[in-house]
């Protein structure tokens, strides 16, 4: 799940999908609020899910720990 997850933000702002780890930032990524709500609707496509925003996700594991959760 978090290749995947990294794959998708390496792609959104063109970076090297090998720089992100589940403990980068999304302010580390260059991602603010605007970038993050794109993304969580891009994976929600991407994974087939309806993911549920109820608190702000500071990192990548926060974004994985969520499609997680809404997958189940």
């Amino acid at each position: 799940m978090f290749e995947k997850v990294a794959q998708i933000l390496a792609d959104y702002k063109d970076l090297d999908v090998s720089t992100i780890t589940p403990e980068s930032t999304l302010a580390d990524l260059g991602i603010d609020s605007l970038d993050t709500a794109e993304l969580i609707m891009n994976m929600e496509d991407e994974f087939g899910v309806t993911i549920k925003m109820d608190q702000p996700v500071a990192d990548v594991q926060g974004i994985v720990k969520l499609i997680e959760a809404s997958v189940q």
